[in-house]
């Protein structure tokens, strides 16, 4: 009987508890198809991820160290802004926040916006007018058809002319052969597109003047900072093309807007209806932000089994000509290089993770882990089809603070600890051809392991951001176990692996290498290109073949450690080059090294691989 009194006295308050539980829930979920009026619960789902970050951070300021989880439903979730979490906003970062795939579910964060109405024209010829969102006029750099890039058409269609001749100041204009291209009727859509040994320039065309056959930009060619980007100084004709003209719309897929009527038009097969396809256009400016400060980290942020697509970035006012690495002169602007913005950026983060996740489809760069962050993680990920970088780690060395550069002021803000394993980075690059797989700036203790490189423009992985021996933060970077192939196949002075500055603890162990392009240019790539300032780097037990030029660089080098690798050379080339580098400062041990005229050449190589997949796979 006393038994039946208690559970009698003790069921209001199991229905209350049971109530909090829906509204206070560590679990929120979000459908596509939910609706922002529910309770997030998993009957009734939220619609959209902005109100479910509103609820989060309700539930975190009432809920000061309860963890919780956001899952999502498969479906897109379509942005026209970023959405930014910030730390002040989060509580007191002792929790830990998940957005996860609800299981077998596919749910993609997207920037775009679907283009639906269209009028059919003679000759394969479809037009839509792009609306105007949010206020925003959208500007669209990038066309994707059932996730697939198409082509802004540009001619040639494929491959490069070259100009025929600089103009006097070697920067704004060259000559050009008559008849080497259709002169657009109208040509304030026209951007040149221009190759520089290890860079590209995306610039606007201000005139062409067929009586001369001369082409003008509408500012300098070329980054103004170094002085030595002058139009002939790696070439005297290199390659360009020119691209977003109507005139050159003559293949299926291709496509051209004109920004000053919003109109878009798209070249189809005569059996292809565009309701048929689902054609996208990026619109926001980015994905996710997470924004801490150095008085307080943003923490615990987890992502795993999201896609994050279609981020738009527009180039600057006077074009985007780039240095290295996607960095680039601001125009018009200050001093010092400005970087594409990425769909996903962090800044002072904290043990924030991406697991089982993708980045695909993105105008810009797709990660950024930047100033002040530690211990964050990207694992178990594909990068695939972007316009810019794979991945970024840290930053370079033009902020300042306190009246000096940030690394000599506040080196402590250095990125630190971040780790990069068993991802799939590939087709990089795709509009910034001087774009890398994983970019890493003057960073500490950074791992990047067990990664899958491929398919790339230019350098697989770079690390460093110091031409001279000068100390910076830059110290204690594991590059091991990586597999980077089929790179540099467009630009050329770079490598697999592309290092550079005072490291001290740095090794690059066990990594692959294999099948790197020659290319036009001055300067030749190779497996590994250690240059300026690169000091205290071990190079150990890499297995490096099928590279056009030397396995192993140095250019303006000192004093590092080369041991244990297995070099195959090919085409009578050495098996390490010395540029501006002191021999005798390259101590070298043990290494195995084969040219391919040696006998037994294709055995060896054969039995190397199939030792360092049974290591590292």
């Amino acid at each position: 009987m006393n038994r039946i009194v208690l559970l009698k006295s003790l069921f209001p308050v199991l229905i209350l508890l049971l109530s909090l539980r829906i509204v206070y829930s560590a679990d929120f979920y979000v459908s596509p198809s939910g609706n922002d009026k529910n309770q997030g619960s998993r009957e009734k789902p939220f619609a959209t991820l902005r109100h479910t970050i509103l609820a989060v951070e309700n539930y975190f300021n009432e809920n000061g160290t309860e963890s919780c989880t956001v899952w999502l439903a498969g479906g897109e979730y379509s942005l026209t802004e970023p959405l930014i979490l910030k730390a002040e906003n989060l509580g007191n970062g002792k929790h830990n926040l998940l957005f996860k795939a609800v299981s077998g579910a596919n749910p993609v964060i997207s920037g775009g916006i679907g283009l639906t109405y269209w009028e059919k024209l003679p000759e394969g010829l479809w037009r839509t007018e792009l609306p105007e969102m949010a206020g925003m006029a959208i500007n669209p750099r990038e066309l994707f058809i059932n996730d697939e890039r198409a082509i802004r058409a540009r001619f040639p269609n494929e491959g490069f002319l070259r100009i025929k001749e600089a103009g006097t100041d070697r920067r704004t204009h060259f000559y050009f052969e008559k008849g080497d291209f259709i002169v657009p009727e109208d040509c304030s859509t026209l951007e040149l597109v221009l190759l520089h040994d290890w860079s590209i320039s995306r610039i606007q065309v201000k005139e062409i003047d067929v009586s001369e056959s001369r082409l003008t930009a509408v500012d300098s060619i070329g980054a103004k900072n170094p002085s030595f980007f002058n139009l002939d100084h790696w070439e005297p004709q290199p390659r360009y093309y020119l691209e977003n003209a109507m005139e050159f719309v003559d293949a299926d897929y291709e496509w051209f807007y004109h920004q000053d009527d919003y109109r878009l038009y798209l070249k189809l097969p005569e059996s292809v209806r565009p309701e048929n396809l689902k054609i996208t256009v990026p619109l926001s400016k980015g994905l996710i932000v997470l924004e801490g400060n150095e008085g307080q980290m943003i923490k615990n942020i987890h992502f795993d089994g999201i896609a994050f697509k279609h981020s738009s970035w527009e180039l600057p006012e006077k074009g985007y000509c780039g240095v290295q690495a996607c960095h680039f002169d601001p125009r018009p602007g200050k001093e010092g290089w400005s970087v594409v913005p990425a769909a996903v950026t962090a800044t002072w983060a904290e043990n924030c993770t991406f697991n089982n996740c993708s980045f695909m489809n993105l105008g810009g760069s797709a990660i950024v882990i930047g100033t002040g962050s530690r211990n964050c993680r990207v694992s178990n990920s594909l990068i695939a089809d972007v316009s810019g970088n794979g991945i970024m780690i840290g930053e370079g060395r033009d902020r300042e603070l306190n009246g000096d550069k940030w690394w000599k002021t506040a080196p402590a803000q250095a990125a630190q600890g971040n780790t990069i394993e068993n991802c799939t980075i590939t087709a990089c690059g795709t509009q910034f051809y001087g774009a890398v797989g994983i970019w890493c700036g003057l960073t500490a203790e950074t791992t990047l392991r067990n990664n899958h490189l491929y398919d790339l423009p230019y350098s697989g992985i770079s690390v460093g951001w110091m031409w001279s021996p000068e100390p910076t933060p830059c110290r204690n970077n594991v590059i091991e176990g990586n597999h980077i192939h089929h790179i540099m196949q467009v630009l050329s002075d770079g490598g697999g692996i592309y290092m550079l500055g005072l490291q001290p603890g740095s090794k690059l162990t066990g990594n692959r290498i294999h099948d790197v392009s020659l290319n036009v240019g001055r300067a030749e790539s190779n497996g590994m290109f250690l240059d300026e300032g690169t000091t205290d780097v071990v190079v150990a037990h890499n297995l490096i073949y099928s590279i056009a030029k030397s396995p192993l660089r140095f250019h303006k080098a000192t004093s590092n450690l080369v041991e244990k690798n297995h070099l195959f050379c090919s085409g009578g080339n050495p098996p390490i080059r010395y540029n501006n580098t002191k021999e005798e400062d390259i101590r070298k041990v043990g290494n195995i090294i084969f040219s391919e005229t040696d006998e037994g050449y294709s055995k060896e190589l054969t039995k190397s691989v199939r030792q360092w997949e049974k290591e590292f796979r």
